[in-house]
């Protein structure tokens, strides 16, 4: 599985199809929006808040089986049958009926890519309805690899990263003939419900939070390296690398057992130590966490992603481990009622943030022979991020940062020194200071 953007992506020069279909809003059934739906659609209607997922599909499949493989995963999932709206101010969610369903075949004056992207900036804002497209690139005659692509691509507030992973699945089942029918997930609104009724956060978590937002002046935490000019958002670029192989990841991770921690641990005591190295700063960083605790949600679509912060003063190994931990634990909990009592927390600009996926233990795969790609959208950044996603083939990162000259020495150096530590690690190579 690569990470990867609409401008970077891995995509043959063809001719671009998209399935749209009708969703309409039943006024009578709305439905609660979650804390992170609820900051994210209130920025307003918008191009560039999508994310999406693609795939290569055997050279004979049907449109037409494809487009009824995308109405059945369509039904499975509660939140891709719903809307969002804006009512005076409010942020609205009702659930709404999905019919109907068109093929679509787009000019592509320029780049395949190119026109993919100005289709889903398009397609999949906040307010569409729906606000999630079906889209296939049929390669050109005499292409290398006559296999269509399949892009499935939603605004954010429907889907994290592992909901794409899972409609891959449920597509590529229903298109192997596995009914998905007749087993519905549960509905992400009944998780935004859960959340919501859940007992008072205890006062330790509390009292964390107050810690954190302390030391950061009242705001999230920044990138501790300079990035130059970025009190507002410049164009990005979004580096992409192989960090180690497979084989090394397995060394890393013996490294890791060996220590009584999981691998992310040894990465995030690398990370650490550079920090110290490079800007005499501890980590610390917006830290994403899935809050799927419940079997009921392995396998349902929707933003279960909430944010805690990372924050590792002593860079051992076991020491990185426990603020692991400590983080987890901080995003066990409704970040409503917290940031409720300390009041706006407005993102800063250099905020700096780091998400790990490990897709190995996903409950749904993609055959790497399908050459699946998680794809996010090009939009002009301040802040750092970091993907680190593991599997098969490896340990692979992706990095946004701002693109001022600045942003280019501080972070592309970091990303140097990242990379050979990491690999040192992995080959249990001394490290110079």
């Amino acid at each position: 599985m690569r990470l990867t953007t609409v401008a970077q992506m891995a995509l043959p020069q063809g001719t671009l199809h998209s399935y749209a279909v009708r969703a309409t809003i039943d006024p009578s059934r709305e439905v609660p929006v979650s804390f992170d739906q609820g900051r994210h659609v209130g920025h307003g209607d918008r191009p560039g808040s999508w994310m999406a997922v693609a795939f290569r599909l055997p050279v004979a499949a049907d449109r037409d089986a494809l487009a009824d493989a995308w109405q059945r995963t369509i039904a499975r999932h509660g939140t891709l049958r719903t809307v969002f709206s804006l009512d005076a101010g409010r942020v609205r969610l009702n659930e709404a009926s999905v019919n109907g369903g068109t093929w679509r075949t787009h000019d592509a004056p320029g780049t395949t890519r190119d026109a993919l992207r100005g289709l889903l900036d398009a397609e999949c804002r906040p307010f569409a309805a729906p606000s999630y497209l079906l889209a296939v690139v049929e390669p050109e005659a005499g292409a290398a690899d006559a296999r269509p692509v399949v892009v499935l691509a939603s605004d954010h507030s429907h889907v994290d990263m592992w909901s794409l992973l899972i409609l891959a699945h449920d597509v590529r089942a229903a298109l192997e003939g596995e009914t998905t029918d007749a087993a519905p997930a549960a509905p992400f609104a009944d998780h935004t419900r859960a959340l919501a009724a859940m007992p008072d956060t205890p006062p330790e978590i509390t009292e964390r939070w107050n810690e954190i937002l302390r030391a950061g002046g009242g705001r999230m935490p920044v990138f501790p390296l300079p990035l130059g000019d970025v009190s507002a958002p410049v164009e990005a670029i979004v580096e992409v690398r192989d960090v180690i192989d497979g084989v090394q990841l397995r060394s890393l991770e013996e490294r890791a057992r060996a220590r009584g921690i999981r691998v992310i641990a040894l990465a995030v005591s690398e990370l650490a130590r550079l920090f110290r190295d490079l800007a005499d700063a501890p980590l610390r960083a917006v830290f994403p966490v899935h809050s799927r605790g419940e079997a009921r949600w392995r396998d349902s679509v929707g933003w279960y992603i909430t944010n805690a912060v990372l924050e590792v003063t002593d860079p051992e190994p076991a020491a990185a481990a426990a603020a692991i931990d400590e983080a987890v634990r901080l995003g066990a909990y409704p970040l409503a009622p917290i940031f409720d009592r300390f009041g706006h927390v407005p993102p800063a600009p250099g905020m700096f943030a780091i998400s790990w996926l490990d897709m190995r233990r996903m409950p749904a795969r993609i055959d790497p022979a399908l050459e699946p790609q998680y794809v996010s959208a090009v939009l002009p950044t301040d802040n750092v991020m970091i993907w680190f996603i593991a599997n098969e083939t490896g340990l692979h990162l992706r990095c946004r940062y701002p693109d001022t000259p600045t942003a280019r020495e501080s972070v592309g150096g970091w990303l140097d020194a990242l990379t050979v530590r990491l690999a040192a690690a992995a080959a249990s190579e001394p490290v110079a200071g």
